[in-house]
Protein backbone atom coordinates (compact mmCIF):
# COMPACT_ATOMS: atom_id res chain seq x y z
CA UNK A 1 0.00 0.00 0.00
CA UNK A 2 0.87 3.57 -1.08
CA UNK A 3 2.74 5.65 2.92
CA UNK A 4 2.12 8.65 3.87
CA UNK A 5 5.10 10.69 3.08
CA UNK A 6 5.35 9.07 -0.47
CA UNK A 7 4.45 10.63 -3.71
CA UNK A 8 0.70 9.66 -4.68
CA UNK A 9 1.00 7.04 -7.99
CA UNK A 10 -0.30 9.39 -11.00
CA UNK A 11 -3.88 8.46 -12.63
CA UNK A 12 -6.52 8.97 -15.25
CA UNK A 13 -9.85 7.15 -15.23
CA UNK A 14 -13.17 8.14 -16.80
CA UNK A 15 -15.59 9.80 -14.39
CA UNK A 16 -19.24 10.56 -13.65
CA UNK A 17 -20.65 13.40 -15.93
CA UNK A 18 -19.03 12.24 -19.02
CA UNK A 19 -15.49 13.22 -17.72
CA UNK A 20 -12.16 12.38 -17.10
CA UNK A 21 -10.60 13.08 -14.20
CA UNK A 22 -6.18 12.94 -13.58
CA UNK A 23 -4.84 13.30 -10.35
CA UNK A 24 -2.08 15.52 -12.09
CA UNK A 25 -5.36 18.33 -12.55
CA UNK A 26 -5.54 19.12 -9.09
CA UNK A 27 -1.74 19.58 -8.42
CA UNK A 28 -0.76 23.27 -7.18
CA UNK A 29 -4.79 23.63 -6.99
CA UNK A 30 -6.29 21.52 -4.62
CA UNK A 31 -5.81 18.63 -1.66
CA UNK A 32 -7.42 15.61 -2.80
CA UNK A 33 -9.52 13.28 -0.59
CA UNK A 34 -9.21 10.15 -2.62
CA UNK A 35 -11.20 6.87 -1.64
CA UNK A 36 -11.39 3.81 -2.55
CA UNK A 37 -15.07 1.29 -2.08
CA UNK A 38 -15.91 -1.85 -2.91
CA UNK A 39 -19.26 -1.58 -4.91
CA UNK A 40 -22.05 0.97 -5.73
CA UNK A 41 -24.76 1.09 -4.07
CA UNK A 42 -24.32 -1.37 -1.35
CA UNK A 43 -25.00 -0.38 2.09
CA UNK A 44 -21.69 0.54 3.44
CA UNK A 45 -20.31 2.40 0.43
CA UNK A 46 -23.76 4.06 0.51
CA UNK A 47 -23.70 5.71 3.55
CA UNK A 48 -19.87 6.67 3.22
CA UNK A 49 -20.39 7.98 -0.38
CA UNK A 50 -23.51 9.72 0.77
CA UNK A 51 -21.87 11.20 4.15
CA UNK A 52 -19.01 12.58 1.78
CA UNK A 53 -22.14 14.20 0.25
CA UNK A 54 -23.35 15.82 3.27
CA UNK A 55 -20.04 17.08 3.78
CA UNK A 56 -18.83 18.64 0.62
CA UNK A 57 -19.01 22.20 0.90
CA UNK A 58 -17.08 22.07 3.96
CA UNK A 59 -14.45 20.11 2.05
CA UNK A 60 -14.63 22.92 -0.65
CA UNK A 61 -14.24 24.96 1.86
CA UNK A 62 -10.91 23.99 2.54
CA UNK A 63 -9.31 23.80 -0.44
CA UNK A 64 -9.88 20.01 -0.81
CA UNK A 65 -11.66 17.66 -3.60
CA UNK A 66 -13.53 14.64 -3.21
CA UNK A 67 -12.58 11.64 -5.48
CA UNK A 68 -13.97 8.31 -5.21
CA UNK A 69 -13.13 5.38 -6.94
CA UNK A 70 -14.18 1.65 -7.22
CA UNK A 71 -13.95 -0.96 -9.86
CA UNK A 72 -17.15 -0.99 -11.24
CA UNK A 73 -18.03 0.70 -14.65
CA UNK A 74 -19.09 4.37 -15.34
CA UNK A 75 -22.82 2.82 -16.20
CA UNK A 76 -22.50 1.48 -12.69
CA UNK A 77 -21.29 4.86 -11.08
CA UNK A 78 -23.89 6.78 -12.82
CA UNK A 79 -26.87 4.91 -11.57
CA UNK A 80 -25.57 5.53 -8.26
CA UNK A 81 -24.31 8.81 -8.47
CA UNK A 82 -28.15 10.08 -10.15
CA UNK A 83 -29.81 7.52 -7.04
CA UNK A 84 -28.06 9.70 -3.89
CA UNK A 85 -27.29 12.56 -5.44
CA UNK A 86 -23.54 12.32 -5.64
CA UNK A 87 -22.23 15.67 -6.57
CA UNK A 88 -18.12 14.93 -6.54
CA UNK A 89 -16.96 12.89 -9.34
CA UNK A 90 -16.61 8.42 -9.12
CA UNK A 91 -13.56 7.40 -11.36
CA UNK A 92 -14.31 3.98 -12.74
CA UNK A 93 -11.00 1.14 -12.49
CA UNK A 94 -12.41 -1.03 -14.07
CA UNK A 95 -8.87 -2.77 -15.08
CA UNK A 96 -7.83 -2.62 -11.14
CA UNK A 97 -4.72 -0.53 -12.33
CA UNK A 98 -5.41 2.09 -9.82
CA UNK A 99 -6.78 0.02 -6.94
CA UNK A 100 -3.41 -2.44 -7.54
CA UNK A 101 -0.88 1.06 -7.91
CA UNK A 102 -2.64 2.69 -4.43
CA UNK A 103 -2.53 -1.46 -2.89
CA UNK A 104 -6.07 -1.66 -2.33
CA UNK A 105 -6.96 -4.84 -3.73
CA UNK A 106 -6.76 -7.40 -1.45
CA UNK A 107 -7.71 -10.82 -1.21
CA UNK A 108 -11.27 -11.50 0.47
CA UNK A 109 -13.64 -14.22 0.56
CA UNK A 110 -17.35 -14.30 1.23
CA UNK A 111 -19.42 -17.74 0.64
CA UNK A 112 -16.27 -19.72 1.06
CA UNK A 113 -15.29 -18.29 -1.89
CA UNK A 114 -12.06 -15.78 -2.09
CA UNK A 115 -11.29 -13.23 -4.55
CA UNK A 116 -9.57 -10.11 -5.00
CA UNK A 117 -11.80 -6.73 -3.94
CA UNK A 118 -11.30 -3.61 -3.33
CA UNK A 119 -10.13 -2.44 0.97
CA UNK A 120 -11.98 0.21 1.72
CA UNK A 121 -8.91 2.71 2.08
CA UNK A 122 -9.06 6.81 1.81
CA UNK A 123 -5.99 8.73 0.94
CA UNK A 124 -5.72 13.00 1.53
CA UNK A 125 -3.13 14.19 -1.06
CA UNK A 126 -1.92 17.27 -1.00
CA UNK A 127 -1.31 20.22 -3.26
CA UNK A 128 1.98 19.02 -3.99
CA UNK A 129 0.63 15.02 -4.96
CA UNK A 130 2.18 13.85 -1.84
CA UNK A 131 0.25 10.93 0.55
CA UNK A 132 0.03 12.60 3.63
CA UNK A 133 -2.49 10.17 5.37
CA UNK A 134 -4.22 7.06 5.20
CA UNK A 135 -6.74 5.26 6.46
CA UNK A 136 -6.93 1.67 5.59
CA UNK A 137 -10.07 -0.47 5.74
CA UNK A 138 -12.35 1.81 6.70
CA UNK A 139 -15.19 1.93 9.54
CA UNK A 140 -17.55 4.58 7.78
CA UNK A 141 -18.81 5.26 11.34
CA UNK A 142 -17.20 8.85 12.18
CA UNK A 143 -14.46 8.39 9.01
CA UNK A 144 -15.23 11.41 6.71
CA UNK A 145 -15.33 13.91 10.23
CA UNK A 146 -11.95 12.46 11.16
CA UNK A 147 -11.00 12.81 7.33
CA UNK A 148 -12.62 16.77 7.08
CA UNK A 149 -10.84 17.63 10.53
CA UNK A 150 -6.88 16.04 8.92
CA UNK A 151 -7.88 18.00 5.47
CA UNK A 152 -8.37 21.35 7.63
CA UNK A 153 -4.82 20.62 8.50
CA UNK A 154 -3.40 20.60 5.09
Amino acid sequence: MVEEGQKAPEFTLPATGGRTVSLADFRGKKNVVLYFYPKDDTPGCTKEACSFRDVMSEFEAVGAVILGVSTDSIESHEKFAAKHNLLFPLLSDEQKTVSTAYGVLKEKSMYGKTFLGVERTTFAIDKDGIVRKVWPNVKVEGHIDEVLDFVKTL
